[in-house]
């Protein structure tokens, strides 16, 4: 690559940094120059996950606090001062993988995303006002959260990041920040691999409805934050990129 360090001098934080998707997106920015804080639950062992890899930060915080946000907001304002990107990667699941008709399911993850996406983009607003490149990096559900019969949850689910993605991109663009969301197909992390053992119909499911014939990678997901993270994304904002392999048409 000609521009290998292309995000060197910037600073993120990005939540759900300890495995699966988030740590593939940690160490992708850490790889093209960024410094990242990076933030995960009190159990999650995030404190030492990247012990002795420079660039990294890492620290717990309490997911399920009612000032979380708060919590993230004192961290990064402690730890980096001004921030250029946060990646937005909360992994909520039901207690059962959500189908077409749960109503009250469906709305109490989105409600609780949409709460922590933008508590967080609140507090860190005014860490970003200053950066040359603010970058807000949204992740929606894993296709994991959802059934084989949750189609149409899934795809409300996109509606409502795609909503609030819009809502952010439209208050932050008068300080040069570009907001927008990844909308996830089915990726193989940590949470969903609990999922599929448990229901490997839906595996195969997942696998069969895309084109590609396989479930993601983290590193899927993490190539495309690294191109919203930078220059290459200035004038992209209020909108998503689907990274789910394509659909099958058969």
């Amino acid at each position: 690559m000609a521009n290998a360090l292309r995000l060197f001098g910037l600073r993120a934080v990005v939540t759900g940094a300890a495995s699966g998707i988030g740590e593939a997106i940690v160490r992708t920015l850490i790889k093209h120059g960024a410094e990242v804080l990076a933030l995960d639950s009190v159990n999650s062992g995030i404190d030492t996950h990247f012990k002795g890899v420079r660039g990294v930060r890492g620290a717990p915080i309490d997911i399920n606090a009612p000032d979380v946000a708060a919590q993230i907001g004192k961290l990064a304002s402690s730890e980096l001062g001004v921030v250029d990107i946060v990646v937005c990667n909360f992994s909520l699941y039901a207690d059962a993988p959500v189908s077409d008709g749960d109503d009250e399911a469906l709305a109490k993850i989105i409600t609780r995303k949409n709460d922590l996406v933008e508590g967080v983009c609140t507090q860190l607003l005014p860490l970003m006002k200053s950066s040359p490149a603010g970058r807000l990096i949204i992740l929606g559900f894993n296709r994991s959260v959802f059934s084989q019969n949750g189609s149409d949850a899934y795809a409300k689910s996109e509606a409502a990041i795609a909503e609030l993605t819009g809502r952010l991109a439209a208050d932050t663009a008068q300080f040069g920040i570009n907001a927008n969301y990844i909308q996830l197909g089915a990726i193989m992390t940590p949470e969903s691999r609990r999922v599929f053992n448990n229901d490997k119909d839906l595996r195969d499911y997942c696998i069969k409805r895309s084109a590609a014939r396989r479930l993601g990678e983290p590193v899927d997901i993490a190539k495309v934050a690294l191109f919203l993270a930078t220059d290459d994304s200035v004038f992209v904002s209020g909108t998503g990129i689907v990274v789910d392999g394509g659909i099958a048409n058969s």
